[in-house]
């Protein structure tokens, strides 16, 4: 559903870097810090540019009335024309209230359009609306929208209540975030897409335009859960982990421990429906007991579901490799060493996660006579929802092969006091 790639490619970009002046120039304007370099040639710029992400604003010597961004990328110096009319501009569609926030923004755009360019171009054209993320994640909502309208809301002449263009206004967003339509990365760090005032649906801007007109302003109270970036989850409700974790590793811990095939076997499709509604109406306030789950798979598979859906892996992209590369080490020790050093890197927030879930995975496999669940089987479980490959979607139909992915999830498990303590 979400698709790694562009996401990838920001990670992979140059940071910026502004090449200070090292003298004090006359008639430098307000509006800019030691980045100018006042009236110098263009290759005096290339000469002071050295790394990638490297810049320079400079006064063109042949002109006074407008001055040039110099910036090194790719391996070449490229010179643009910079405006200021109270905010900084290269193009007049996107404003900055500082340069460096127009070059951070700047270079990771040049470097997905150059490595991405006729991906990005095609984005809007090959997908589909009726597959697209929005709708898979939102039917349910939509369901339980619906059975909370009165009865006479559903009669032919009143449905047309939701054929409602989408409001769309330029957006920044605050973390990671992933286009509602084709399922692709938002990147960038200033306006990166469009968010609907509505509903709350978040587009690239040519993605918005694909869209029907069926805003569902009612959806808006229900969105912020599943589907959502982690760190930017916990940072919304300031917590160390999500509610949706904690509240469901504390009821299955409570009464499931002893469930035979806990996490293999699936919950009945209805019940984690409602169940996840509950999460995303409710937050934390959601009641997880047993008069209203008393099938503790439905629990178990909904705390699944929940990092299937993450569009960053629990353990992320980044990270994934490095923990494969780890585990090659034929000593146990090496292992947990270079392991501890490997899982340092990962975001806070999916730290804290992933340790609390390996602790309570140890914990299952202590009642493993009884659930039937090793450290095996449960890595084989999760494998595919905090583990998956960072190149799944060129896969194809084939069933990818988690066994390295599966070796490392069991040593996270057995080894858990040793790694994260």
């Amino acid at each position: 559903m979400w698709k790694p790639d562009l996401f990838k490619l920001q990670q992979e970009a140059p940071a910026s870097n502004p090449v200070l002046c090292d003298k004090i120039v006359e008639r430098c304007p307000p509006y800019y810090g030691r980045e100018y370099h006042g009236p110098i040639s263009h290759k005096e710029a290339a000469s002071l540019l050295q790394k990638e992400g490297d810049y320079l604003i400079r006064l063109s010597p042949n002109s006074d009335n407008f001055y040039t961004l110099s910036l090194k990328i790719f391996g070449d110096v490229k010179h643009y024309k910079l405006y200021y009319d109270g905010q900084h501009y290269v193009h007049k569609n996107k404003r900055y209230n500082s340069v460096a926030d127009l070059m951070a923004d700047g270079v990771i755009t040049i470097y997905l359009e150059k490595k991405a360019g006729s991906y990005i171009q095609l984005m809007p054209d090959v997908c589909s609306y009726e597959k697209s993320p929005y709708v898979t994640l939102s039917r349910i909502k939509r369901k339980t929208v619906n059975k909370s309208k009165p009865t006479e809301e559903f009669l032919p002449d009143i449905v047309v209540e939701y054929d409602k263009p989408h409001a769309f206004k330029p957006h920044t967003f605050k973390g990671f975030y992933w286009c509602e339509y084709c399922g692709n990365f938002l990147w960038g760090f200033i306006a990166q897409g469009v968010k609907c005032e509505d509903c709350g649906f978040s587009a690239h801007y040519r993605c918005s335009e694909k869209l029907p007109a069926d805003c569902c302003p009612d959806l808006k109270q229900l969105r912020g859960v599943f589907g959502i970036d982690l760190t930017t989850l916990v940072k919304a409700h300031k917590s160390t982990r999500p509610f949706v974790v904690d509240k469901c590793v504390k009821e299955i811990e409570t009464r499931g421990l002893d469930a035979e095939g806990l996490y293999r076997v699936s919950g009945y499709q209805e019940e984690m429906d409602n169940l996840r509604m509950a999460f995303e109406k409710d937050g934390d306030k959601a009641d997880l007991g047993p008069d209203h789950y008393d099938n503790i798979n439905v629990i178990a598979s909904t705390l699944k579901l929940y990092f299937r859906l993450l569009p960053i892996p629990l353990i992320t992209y980044d990270v994934h490799p490095a923990l494969l590369k780890a585990i090659a080490s034929s000593k146990v020790n090496e292992q947990i060493s270079q392991t501890r050093a490997i899982l340092s890197k990962l975001p806070p927030a999916h730290y804290n996660t992933l340790k609390y879930l390996m602790e309570h995975l140890f914990r299952v496999t202590q009642h493993s006579f009884e659930n039937k669940m090793t450290a095996q089987n449960l890595s084989t479980v999760f494998a595919p929802s905090i583990m998956p490959q960072p190149d799944f979607s060129k896969i194809g139909d084939s069933i990818p092969d988690l066994c390295n992915e599966i070796a490392a999830l069991q040593l996270l498990i057995t080894q858990n006091k040793k790694i994260f303590n």
